[in-house]
């Protein structure tokens, strides 16, 4: 199990029963102040905690009812802002690592607690087991996720226990189950080689840590350290469900000379950045075409919109996901975390991507993905314009890549001289 989002991680935010001194150094104790509470609020919210904890069926301690609450406060957001057990927040940072055990599958909760599939990733176990985007996982084990708080949780375990997902898919009739062995899971995020002399392909599955250093050496011994120039690339983010919002852009400042690739903005100070490409086109300026579905999302949208609107690429496939938003990580004192969307996140055009997604330049067709949007989850960030509503597709297998190679030797890929603005 992995959650999707572009992350922020930041300084501990103690929360304790008497004042303590403000760390300046922490930017969301810093920008944030202490709000006053209507006085009725607070009794309103008390009433009701003793109520649950005095009349409740079962017996519920103060800890399991506070958690609960919290969960409650973050969860009528969006579908993105949620509280983190200590162990589900180690679990998010090992994510980001590209090591953990698990099936290897990135995962939107519904209202319901039903997890949407965004996308396996390339070459795990849930990958071969054939889940696919936009299947739901409705119970694990036998135990229905409705009402589960924390279902992710209940994907993880030891490497090779067998878990039972129960999956509900477009187009079957009745719901199945898939037994898939957990492993430990080491993500290659980047892969790539040469479909023929001078035109390139590279695979990215999914934006970590390590991604932008390893875009960097795939692209160099693809071009011999610059001897053997490439005439295209064909950049594969199809169904690449996110991940780090730096790694994105690491990525993407691989084929910039210069220019903004991403900027954020929010409510607070550290929430607005702007992110700019430094000098060094590792491909000179060879034309690339970047391959889209509507599993592309998150980090991925923006190396993809960045590409786009600088004019360095173009944009084939379906429309994307339109995950535009971005989610701070706060650590708290007693090792769990919160994960609070604070910013929305614009390409250098100025588009912002939440609930919209990208257009492609080049529009191909594929298996429909009905509710494979953000558009379509309960509670979503709104969008800032018209949303679209049209469903998205999956473009899988390799035909996509033989139709992005013949626009690059057909000379109809974008060229860099063109900008979006």
């Amino acid at each position: 199990m992995r959650a999707l989002l572009p992350l922020l991680l930041l300084p501990t935010l103690a929360l304790a029963q008497e004042p303590a001194p403000v760390d300046a150094s922490d930017p969301v104790v810093a920008e944030t102040t202490p709000a006053e509470v209507p006085l009725a609020e607070i009794r309103r919210y008390v009433s009701v905690f003793n109520a649950v904890k005095d009349a409740y069926v079962e017996p519920v301690d103060d800890e399991t009812l506070m958690k609960a609450s919290l969960r409650g406060l973050l969860s009528d957001l969006d579908p993105h802002s949620t509280y983190l057990d200590k162990e589900a927040a180690d679990a998010l940072v090992a994510d980001t690592e590209g090591e953990y055990v698990g099936i290897g599958v990135e995962t939107e909760r519904r209202p319901d607690h039903a997890l949407r599939v965004v996308a396996p990733i390339d070459g795990t176990p849930a990958y071969r087991a054939g889940l696919r985007a936009g299947d739901v996982i409705t119970a694990i084990d036998g135990e229905p996720l409705v009402g589960n708080p924390d279902p992710h949780h209940a994907l993880r375990g030891e490497a090779g226990a067998p878990v039972t997902v129960t999956i509900e898919r477009t187009g079957e009739a009745e719901p199945f189950d898939v037994v898939i062995v957990r492993e430990l899971i080491r993500v290659t995020s980047v892969d790539g080689r040469l479909l023929e002399p001078g035109y390139a392909y590279v695979r990215i599955s999914t934006f970590q840590s390590d991604t932008g250093p390893a875009l960097r050496r795939q692209l160099r011994a693809l071009t011999g350290d610059g001897k053997a120039p490439l005439d295209g690339l064909v950049l594969d983010l199809r169904s690449n469900p996110g991940g780090l919002l730096s790694a994105a852009v690491e990525a993407a400042d691989a084929l910039l000379d210069d220019g903004l690739i991403v900027r954020t903005q929010g409510r607070l100070a550290h929430s607005n950045a702007s992110f700019h490409a430094k000098p060094g086109d590792l491909l000179a300026g060879a034309p690339v075409v970047v391959l889209v579905d509507t599993g592309t999302a998150s980090a991925a949208e923006v190396m993809a919109g960045a590409l786009r609107d600088h004019g360095r690429a173009s944009v084939m496939g379906s429309r994307t996901y339109g995950k535009g938003s971005v989610q701070t990580v706060v650590p708290l004192d007693n090792g769990d975390s919160i994960k609070l969307t604070t910013a929305r996140y614009y390409t250098p055009s100025g588009e912002s991507i939440q609930a919209r997604g990208i257009r492609p330049d080049i529009v191909l067709r594929g298996a429909a993905a009905r509710s494979l949007r953000e558009s379509e989850l309960a509670g979503h960030l709104r969008a800032e314009g018209d949303a679209e509503a049209d469903d998205g597709e999956l473009i899988e297998g390799d035909a996509a890549i033989g139709r992005a190679l013949e626009a690059l030797k057909a000379g109809t890929a974008t060229a860099k001289a063109r900008r979006r603005f």
